[in-house]
């Protein structure tokens, strides 16, 4: 019998590329001082991931660009960090102006509560994230292997639990911010001290995580933020208003890889219940311990949800207690019904009140017929509130005093906004990626494609006279996972031009994954395949049932993928 040892596996690329990258600067200062080139090295664009930056390039272009023997047409995305989606109403106007002076000129709502801008060039990248700090905005951490946005209740005047949620979101969004000053130096112009002490990350080390990670703290009964997505989640236990601690889940993530069986959704198990002041403590012990024993010889087996699956549950609750000095007490009750985004006029106990309004795909720009981004600068122009940026791509119009809201309904009129809430309940309960044509990533269409697909949908819904049905439908360009397409009732997900992965059956709430019902179709082909499954459920449903509950009994094969991946979510 041999008694040789296995030998370690080598680390992936990135894991050399960080720790060689003296705390995320690398040579990017320099590259992005190169105008010689619209692009920075492959290297570099690693690097540029931790400071909420993507090097991407127009894909419509690339044919025409080769064959004239030019460089493609590469520009940055870029994400804000902005913790529970909350922005000012100035800083709206600031980031408004500096999508038209150095970016696309239009503006996105992401499926993580932020703005996304695109098409910044490679010399208009300091003159915007110069321009965020001066409305005291940055875009540090926002991408890479790192705690990324942090995801809350959009309105937190609702009540007084749901405003210590939101400060709590905010805190520990602070608290596990990367503490190099990369960032400051590179973008800001921050002079690099010399002599001082040698720079330390005390949580996340010189090799920060094996994998991004993401955090998300949640209000029941809604489960807006798809918080057993997530990595960390907060779910917060609330008695006559006030806040009584969390429900600590981990192990959420739902990016995977079309036919790699060892990558799969996850949903987080729950670990336990914490009092509200050890939320801080509780992350970091979550995050050395995912930084200290997730896999980073495998960046698609790097995610905390592997950590958690090979390990077991029960381990890694152990070794957060040690780390954090905190027991976990048993898990409080709770429950999810909803994933609630509300639209229209609602009044907070504040007195004030808040007005949500849909925004397909969270796309604001202006279109003939549809001036979305024309209308939010005028509001912003009048407003001394927020705006809030929901978990479903769409905002909410916030802190609006009574003898406001007149002003606020006479804008969205004037410019045929009113009726964006009066869509099918498909229509507002979709979400989508952005894809083609910037994705390096897109496999198929989402956001342009989203349009045509809920028509196509919308005929048949009807036709069975389900159009203000609620059922969430999610679309994406890849298996990723950008637009939590898993947890749709109905989820489409690219694998190569005009053809898709489709998915049903999971719950409304966010508490079951889907299965997969076809590994590859085209629109068309969706739309006919569901038009039978959607008309028995118009027969057939139960009362209060769902379409991805009804989708779950009655049409799915009970050994349809995802069926036993991860935990059973619901309490």
């Amino acid at each position: 019998m041999s008694t040789a040892t296995q030998e370690p596996k080598p680390l992936s690329a990135n894991e050399t590329l960080k720790a060689a990258s003296n705390h995320l600067r690398g040579r990017l200062a320099e590259e992005l001082a190169d105008t010689s080139t619209g692009a920075i090295t492959e290297d570099s664009g690693q690097l540029t991931k931790f400071h909420g930056l993507y090097l991407q390039d127009d894909r419509d272009l690339r044919i025409a660009l080769k064959k004239a023997g030019k460089e493609k047409a590469f520009s940055f995305m870029l994400r804000v960090r902005l913790p529970g989606g909350r922005a000012s109403a100035s800083q709206w106007l600031v980031l408004d102006k500096l999508a038209d002076d150095v970016a696309s000129p239009s503006l996105r709502l992401t499926t993580r509560q932020t703005f996304q801008f695109h098409g910044v060039l490679k010399g208009n990248v300091k003159k915007l994230i110069q321009g965020m700090h001066r409305a005291l905005l940055d875009s540090i951490a926002a991408c890479g292997d790192v705690n990324r946005n942090v995801m809350a209740p959009p309105n937190p005047e609702r009540s007084p639990a749901a405003q210590e949620v939101f400060e709590h979101a905010k805190s520990w969004s602070e608290f596990a911010l990367p503490k190099t000053r990369a960032y400051h130096e590179i973008y800001l112009d921050e002079e690099l001290v010399a002599g001082g002490e040698p720079e330390r990350e005390p949580m996340y080390g010189d090799t920060y995580l094996p994998r991004k990670f993401k955090t998300g703290f949640v209000l029941p009964p809604s489960n807006d933020v798809d918080v057993f997505s997530q990595d960390l989640g907060f779910i917060a236990v609330a008695e006559g208003g006030r806040l009584l601690g969390y429900n600590v889940t981990a192990g959420g993530g739902l990016g995977m890889s079309h036919g790699n069986a060892e990558t799969y959704p996850r949903l987080a198990d729950v670990l336990g219940f914490i009092e509200p002041g050890q939320v801080n403590k509780i992350g970091e012990a979550v995050i050395t311990t995912q930084r200290d024993f997730g896999d980073r010889t495998n960046r698609k087996h790097a995610r905390l949800k592997y950590t958690i699956q090979d390990r077991g549950v029960e381990w890694f609750k152990g070794e957060v207690e040690k780390r954090s000095g905190i027991k976990f007490q048993p898990a409080r009750p709770f429950a999810f019904t909803t994933i609630e985004d509300p639209l229209g006029w609602h009044e907070c106990v504040d007195g004030t009140w808040f007005y949500g309004l849909h925004i397909l795909s969270g796309r604001i720009v202006d279109r003939d017929g549809w001036p979305m981004k024309t209308a939010l600068r005028e509001i912003a122009q009048i407003h001394s509130g927020d705006f809030r940026l929901t978990p479903s791509q769409n905002l909410t119009i916030s802190g609006v005093a009574p003898g406001k809201k007149a002003e606020v309904d006479a804008i969205l009129a004037k410019h045929g906004l009113h009726r964006e809430n009066e869509r099918s309940g498909m229509r507002l309960n979709a979400l989508s990626c952005v894809a083609l044509p910037t994705c390096g990533l897109a496999l198929a269409e989402s956001e342009r494609a989203l349009p045509d697909i809920l028509e196509k949908f919308e005929a048949v819904l009807d036709e069975n006279g389900l159009r203000h049905d609620a059922i969430s439908i999610r679309v994406t360009g890849c298996p990723n996972g950008c637009a939590r397409p898993y947890l749709g009732e109905i989820g489409l997900v690219g694998k190569a031009p005009n053809k898709y992965a489709l998915y049903l059956g999971a719950r409304y709430d966010g508490t079951r994954l889907n299965r997969l019902y076809s590994p590859s179709t085209t629109v068309e082909g969706a739309v006919e395949m569901l038009r039978p499954v959607i008309k028995r459920y118009a027969l057939e449903r139960q009362n209060g049932e769902g379409f991805g509950d009804f989708c779950d009994r009655a049409i799915l094969p009970a050994d349809a993928t995802f069926h036993s991946i991860g935990t059973q979510a619901a309490a």
